[in-house]
């Protein structure tokens, strides 16, 4: 079986752990077995301790390799792993600042597990770059199920294109690279992920809440009018409002471009 299939080896998983020793006693805590290193690395950012501990005993014992920091500067200091548990009520800085942090650091998966169930956290910490958003108090089983469909999505397809082109659009799938006309352009998380919904097929319809679902969650269940937003905000970025179309009752597509590759 293909190495790349089976995550990380127990050497990589050593490697990861030695390099930041000095960072146990700021509550640092691991568990690990060499079949830990198979299903991918996971960071608990918690404060409570019996939360955090409890959270790391379950997922160590599911087979991932976890650790746990309890500030959001460990955080944002520790080597990446493929998923932060991060809850929003942290003592040094707000969640939903470690998360557009984390967000505009790397492309790992983004959790949230916390206490604060109203719509307007879920939003904002969606928009600032969350892949999820767990409400405690919940069951293992869900928490690992959302893991398992966070990383199946983080996951680049068999075969797929790294660089997505349509006439004068470039969406750079490996570095989140968006470009029209060569000029490269600034975008948010969700306005990349919108635009790589539409351009993996260009042309082809999109419905609205199959781009919620791919740029937001699949358990996405907040205001539509959310993608409205963010839908206008590209389309003044990107400098040509008629290069996203509006197909009215149906969703979004690619306007066709003379000389598309």
């Amino acid at each position: 079986m293909p190495n790349d299939l089976l995550g990380p080896t127990l050497e990589e998983v050593q490697m990861w752990l030695r390099s930041a020793p000095g960072w146990v006693p700021a509550g640092f805590v691991l568990n690990v077995e060499p079949v830990n290193a198979r299903l991918g690395r996971v960071l608990v950012v918690e404060d409570d301790p019996g939360i955090a501990t409890q959270l790391v005993r379950g997922l160590t014992r599911a087979g991932y390799e976890t650790g746990s920091v309890t500030t959001g500067k460990a955080a944002l200091d520790w080597p990446v792993p493929d998923v932060f548990l991060l809850d929003l009520g942290l003592p040094d800085m707000d969640g939903v600042e470690v998360c557009r942090r984390l967000r505009q650091a790397c492309d790992a998966a983004i959790i949230i597990v916390t206490a604060r169930g109203e719509e307007t956290d879920r939003v904002l910490a969606l928009d600032e770059g969350a892949d999820d958003y767990l409400i405690k108090p919940f069951g293992l089983q869900e928490l690992l199920a959302r893991i398992r469909a966070v990383l199946r999505r983080s996951k680049q397809p068999a075969g797929q294109p790294q660089v997505l082109q349509h006439g004068p659009l470039t969406v750079d799938l490996r570095t989140h690279k968006v470009s029209v006309n060569g000029s490269q352009i600034a975008v948010t998380p969700k306005e990349f992920a919108i635009l790589e919904c539409l351009a993996s097929d260009p042309g082809r319809v999109v419905s609205r809440q199959e781009m919620l679902e791919r740029a937001w969650d699949e358990h996405w269940y907040g205001p539509t009018k959310v993608l409205d937003v963010h839908m206008a905000a590209l389309r003044k970025k990107l400098g040509d409002p008629g290069l996203i179309e509006t197909v009215y009752g149906h969703g979004f597509r690619l306007a066709d471009q003379a000389g598309t590759p």
